[in-house]
């Protein structure tokens, strides 16, 4: 089985991997040992870079008793022209799973025609299913397993798989983004398969009853040339302590303070994205484990 976006688990194996994430932080924390998959190797394919992916996924695969090898664009052959389905055939015949943060969802739907192991989306252009799953045991820690969560800001990669997964998890989620920056329908529609998902263009009526605020860079990795029309265009849209009200906020990182959140919020006493960024441990290990064992 792959993982290239958040409803390639059902519901109940999404509860379940979360379910799974919480067991395996409580051992942490109590200092035992969880070696679930000892001998085994993940290679991590990287295009874009990152600080928590990488971290996340290298230090997981070592406390379940493994191995991650990273794979930069100056380390293999994709990145001088070998066809991706030949880089895919190769690092299948080597590791027990592929973790591939690409910029096309397509190079990423291919390595998992031709790996012949599970392959796990670390973010494309259209999805960011690890990080959802990370959300929503960060979700439950916060609200337990019902509530309403906001979305505001761009409808991008992180958006479309938290609306998808919270709604999956039971939760009601309001998404507000500006005129042209929305969800594409095709992830309404896969939300909405799942729970209640109100979208608008009003901030202030996304989080009026929300108990999660949730926010992202208004200009994400390869959208620089747009970064000044893009300003414009959210200017209304930045969660400070009063769109914020009583809510949580949470945010995926890396954040732009004074952008898209004020420093007062992301630093101040109802921030939980430390919690949020730790969780990205916990809840890719429950993964690899769901998919690998």
């Amino acid at each position: 089985m792959h993982f290239l976006t958040i409803d390639d688990l059902t519901t109940d194996e999404l509860a379940g991997v979360v379910d799974d994430a919480a067991a395996l932080k409580r051992a942490q924390a109590d200092g035992m040992p969880h070696e679930a998959l000892p001998g085994r190797s993940l290679a991590m394919l990287f295009e874009k870079p990152s600080t928590r992916t990488r971290v996340s996924f290298e230090v997981g695969m070592t406390q379940l008793g493994g191995h991650g090898v990273f794979l930069g664009d100056d380390d293999i052959q994709l990145g001088r022209g070998e066809p991706v389905a030949d880089t895919a055939r190769a690092l299948g015949r080597y590791v027990d799973a592929v973790m591939a943060r690409v910029f096309d969802h397509g190079d990423l739907e291919e390595i998992a025609a031709h790996a012949d192991v599970p392959v796990v989306n670390g973010l494309t252009d259209d999805a960011h299913p690890c990080q959802a799953l990370a959300d929503l045991l960060t979700l439950r820690e916060e609200v337990g397993d019902s509530g309403t969560v906001a979305w505001v800001g761009d409808g991008n990669n992180v958006a479309a798989s938290f609306t998808i997964g919270a709604a999956m998890m039971g939760y009601d989620v309001n998404v507000a983004t500006p005129e042209g920056y929305g969800l594409d329908d095709s992830v309404i529609e896969r939300a909405e398969e799942h729970g209640d998902v109100t979208v608008t263009t009003d901030p202030e009526a996304a989080t009026a009853d929300a108990e999660v605020v949730y926010t992202d860079v208004w200009v994400s990795m390869g959208q620089e040339d747009e970064r000044e029309q893009r300003l414009d265009a959210f200017e209304g849209f930045q969660v400070d302590a009063d769109l914020l009200g009583d809510a949580a906020f949470m945010h995926c990182l890396p954040a732009n303070r004074g952008e898209e959140v004020t420093a007062d919020v992301i630093d101040g006493e109802q921030s939980v994205v430390w919690q949020q960024a730790e969780n990205r441990l916990h809840a890719q290990k429950a993964l690899l484990v769901e998919l690998v064992d």
